[in-house]
């Protein structure tokens, strides 16, 4: 059961596979797998950010000094903040999310895991993480990558993703459940 996504291709998919070959050569792909993350986090957090990324009002000079002095401040690997000083340079930021996806896509794939999304209400510690990733490893029969979310809305229990299969034991699905069964009993 395949969970990468097979749409690599595009603008996103050719410069998350010459990023990937960089950071290979460099000896770099896990520093340059959680600069990724990172970003990715930020593009969802900090409307500041998403807004920075998408504005076509910014000159391609002061989106270039902002992404490279954020990716600086950070403390990004070198070739991330010159990575996406380049997005920046050829008015690319806008593939940005669909460019993390596809290089975390690429190295799972690469590395013969299974990328399994999981999104709680509140941050899960490191041994919940551990429990969840090797009872979804059991499961699968296979290596699995575990991207962990946090959406208050769920208001508690936890979604997990794992390509088209999706597990939903969240209280908001299970009171949306019950809501919906008490409408047929009148």
């Amino acid at each position: 059961m395949p969970s990468q996504s097979k749409d690599a291709g595009g603008v996103a998919g050719r410069y998350a596979s010459a990023l990937y070959e960089l950071a290979d050569s460099a000896k770099v792909l896990d520093a340059v797998a959680g600069d990724l993350r990172a970003l990715r986090t930020m593009l969802e957090t900090s409307d500041d950010f998403a807004r920075l990324v998408s504005s076509p009002v910014l000159t391609r000079g002061a989106q270039v000094a902002a992404v490279t002095a954020l990716a600086d401040k950070a403390g990004f690997d070198s070739l991330t903040v010159k990575f996406v000083g380049l997005l920046a340079q050829n008015r690319r930021l806008g593939a940005l999310r669909s460019t993390v996806a596809a290089f975390l896509s690429q190295l799972a794939l690469r590395r013969g895991e299974v990328t399994a999304e999981v999104t709680s209400a509140q941050a899960m510690g490191a041994k919940h993480l551990d429990a969840v990733t090797k009872a979804l490893a059991t499961s699968l029969g296979s290596k699995v990558a575990l991207e962990a979310r946090v959406d208050p809305a769920l208001l508690g229990g936890m979604v997990v993703r794992v390509g088209s299969m999706m597990i939903d034991s969240s209280l908001a699905t299970k009171l949306q459940k019950l809501r919906l069964s008490m409408k047929g009993i009148g």
